[in-house]
């Protein structure tokens, strides 16, 4: 008989990454049994104590599938949750597959999926449905531009803020759209960033945690602190419901102080934030409602009841130092 709380053997994938290693610590923290997984032998989360840890090939290798099923099948995997967008769509194509071995996958339609990962794509989507984003143009588009507009230069299908620029002037957007991969130019956005930590049911019920972005690095946030905002909550319902999300996700967004909105969301990302830690300092019980979910079990959104005021603070420390050769010895041991 499932129970909430049956300890359970759950695939974390790409934790190398903060989203990845975050989550896999708040499983363990949970009595839960965590296969930490990477394509990087070096990644900081395969070093986590107490898990069982898997080199995989990267998600764009044609081997990706056939290893993630042997790995699952190997290690006994009740579930898998992926922790980094590239693992996204193979893991939703190998849905039905895993199913059959007995590992279960919480995600959204392929449709939500795409919608998410391709930011023009996306875009479109909010547009369509009156929900405030930026402006957005492709590189053969620049000529509708408005002129004086400050602009953003980024890829489609980027994350972690990758690639992202910021020209003064359509012709420095022009040489950039050269060498972005698969550019997107956006309007620039001033005002107070911020990220919803969400948790959406089966029956489309959406738990959101707000929290202020208040310093970023390379796309994390650094600094960071919860606020109660229910237009902005509903917003993010709201666009929830619109690309059809389903389980964990992140929104992100600015509260503006120019132009005629005074919310725009930006993104959403169909995987657990990088600072989602704060979330669960506040009180919401994020990941065992997930985990509560993805088996099939009622989503008690009380639980994720959180209180405004929290901060986090992160920083870049050195985790291990050691030989390589022998760190790679202990990772075909595992």
């Amino acid at each position: 008989m499932t129970t909430a709380n049956a300890q359970r053997r759950i695939v974390v994938t790409g934790v190398g990454a903060s989203p990845g290693f975050d989550l896999a610590r708040s499983l363990q923290r949970l009595g839960h049994h965590v296969i930490v997984t990477d394509a990087q032998p070096l990644a900081s989360g395969l070093l986590l104590p107490d898990t069982t840890p898997r080199v995989t090939p990267r998600a764009d290798d044609p081997r990706y599938p056939a290893a993630m099923l042997e790995l699952c099948r190997e290690t006994h995997a009740d579930a898998l949750i992926v922790g980094i967008e590239p693992d996204l769509l193979p893991a939703l194509r190998m849905r039905r597959t895993l199913a059959t071995a007995g590992v279960r996958v919480w995600l959204p339609s392929a449709n939500s999926v795409q919608a998410c990962l391709d930011k023009a794509s996306f875009q479109r989507v909010l547009a369509e449905h009156e929900v405030p984003t930026p402006r957005s143009w492709l590189p053969d588009q620049l000529d509708q531009v408005p002129t004086g507009l400050e602009l953003v230069v980024k890829p489609r299908r980027g994350h972690g803020a990758q690639n992202v620029h910021f020209p003064t002037t359509p012709e420095q957007a022009r040489v950039l759209c050269e060498l972005v991969p698969e550019p997107l130019v956006q309007e620039r956005l001033h005002g107070e960033e911020f990220t919803a930590d969400c948790l959406v049911d089966r029956a489309g019920t959406a738990s959101v945690v707000l929290r202020r972005r208040s310093l970023v690095k390379a796309g994390l946030a650094a600094v960071s602190v919860t606020f109660h905002d229910e237009q902005v909550a509903e917003l993010v319902r709201r666009t929830l419901a619109v690309v059809g999300a389903a389980g964990l996700c992140c929104v992100q967004g600015f509260v503006t102080d120019r132009g005629s909105e005074p919310v725009v969301i930006t993104e959403v990302n169909v995987r657990v934030a990088g600072g989602f830690a704060l979330t669960e300092a506040a009180g919401a019980d994020l990941v065992g409602q997930c985990v509560n979910g993805l088996f099939g079990l009622p989503v008690n959104h009380d639980r994720l009841a959180y209180r405004s005021g929290v901060f986090l603070t992160k920083y870049t420390e050195t985790l291990a130092i050691g030989d390589v050769t022998t760190h790679r010895a202990f990772q075909e041991q595992a």
